[in-house]
């Protein structure tokens, strides 16, 4: 559905995007995450045509950016962060307005209009003026004039910005609900969201793509140990002394919340990405010291960000790029 092929936007004094590569596949959700200047504006406006790239190019369908601007666009529906409304506008003749924009014949109008209102839930609210709708109702009628044309491809950019819970989780819903019939790219900084949401990651950072994977994937392959959180019941010496003999276990650690019960918490982990479940299990039965409970310990998709988006020392990575002047804005934008 969409091919982003080596492509690179450079500026003169501000950071750029470097040779940004992915592709999508219909039906995806993919969560699109990176620090604020890591380059997801920039790559989301080349995709819907708004920018044009220094290098590279871009595919909607197999139809290029560059020599088909026009059909290519009309596959895409674009939320950017703040939605582009006319506050003097009611809904309906909003709705009207990028109907005639998107090039929808009249005699369709209604119906579709119609059918954006009631999947968007706006219904009664048809003639209300865009200034006096609460902001979870803006980004409402933002959606329905993203996918008013029926696109392919849905690029939402923050579109839970700003929003009270309650809120958040009815955008959410309809966004997933959306993902059915929609392939969605949805950057977000909310990392939550995209475990909630989307089947597929992208991390950018310094104008390039960090990581590309499945949420579930990459929590279980960017742990550098395997790691369990475990409650045995015995003498406290005698434990940690036994889990520090096996030969696969790296690292035993006291955990600060101890039980009031003659039992210890602890977290163990292997020298290596070895699983040490079963060393454990058979290894404490053998003692006759009962495991309580155990449980594998995950990185979390934060910690994750986090560690690919910081040094050691905790500081934001430094870009590498040498930046050059460009043409910023599409001509066909």
């Amino acid at each position: 559905m969409l091919e982003v092929q080596q492509v690179s936007k450079l500026y003169e004094n501000q950071r750029g995007v470097n040779q940004i590569d992915f592709s999508m596949s219909r039906g995806e959700i993919v969560g699109f995450l990176g620090p604020n200047g890591a380059g997801k504006t920039t790559t989301m406006r080349m995709i819907t045509g708004y920018l044009n790239p220094s290098q590279g190019q871009i595919l909607v369908d197999g139809l290029s950016m560059a020599d088909h601007p026009r059909k290519a666009r009309s596959k895409i529906g674009y939320l950017p962060e703040t939605p582009p409304l006319y506050p003097e506008m009611n809904v309906y003749a909003y709705l009207r307005f990028i109907a005639d924009l998107r090039g929808i014949p009249v005699k369709e109008q209604k119906m579709r209009i119609g059918s954006v209102i009631e999947k968007l839930g706006l219904q009664g609210r048809e003639r209300q003026i865009i200034r006096g709708l609460s902001k979870g109702y803006k980004q409402r009628l933002g959606l329905a004039q993203a996918i008013i044309h029926n696109p392919d491809l849905l690029i939402l950019d923050e579109p839970t910005s700003g929003l009270d819970p309650k809120q958040i989780i009815e955008i959410r819903q309809l966004i997933k609900e959306l993902g059915e019939n929609h392939t969605v790219l949805l950057s977000t900084h909310i990392l939550p969201e995209v475990n909630a949401l989307c089947n597929r990651v992208l991390i950018i950072n310094q104008g390039s793509i960090v990581l590309d994977g499945k949420p579930e994937q990459i929590v279980n392959t960017m742990g550098e140990t395997f790691e369990v959180s475990l409650e045995i019941k015995g003498h406290r010496e005698t434990i940690v002394r036994e889990l520090e003999l096996l030969e696969s276990v790296g690292q035993v650690t006291i955990a600060a919340d101890q039980p009031q019960a003659d039992s210890t918490k602890l977290q163990v982990s292997s020298n290596n990405r070895q699983d040490i479940r079963e060393i454990l299990f058979y290894r404490m039965a053998e003692l006759g010291l009962p495991i309580l409970e155990m449980k594998k310990q995950n990185l979390s998709l934060e910690d994750i960000f986090l560690k690919l988006t910081t040094n050691e020392k905790g500081e934001e990575i430094e870009p590498t790029l040498e930046l050059i002047p460009q043409e910023e804005v599409s001509e066909d934008a």
